[in-house]
């Protein structure tokens, strides 16, 4: 009878299989991923909150009116 492989060789290949690095691992990638969003939604929230603090004279620096700033400070962090 022939095979291709017999039952030793299949558990060698499964006992020395090289291991996954964590950082090269899905998972860490994903939480990884998670992490930087979370950090993009977390500074677009303080930049939009910082916005609603400035003042008139500050505002006009920028040429931004009071409600455009409002505006954009009201929009969702995740927009």
């Amino acid at each position: 009878m022939s095979t291709l492989f017999n039952l030793t060789d299949l558990r060698l290949r499964i006992r020395y299989r090289p291991r996954i690095d964590i950082y090269q691992s899905s998972s860490w990638l994903e939480w990884t991923a998670l992490l930087n969003k979370w950090l993009r939604w977390s500074e677009r929230s303080r930049q939009r909150a910082d916005l609603r603090d400035l003042d008139e004279h500050l505002l006009k620096d920028i040429g931004v009116t009071r409600q455009q700033a409002l505006d954009e400070a009201n929009r969702p962090f995740w927009d």
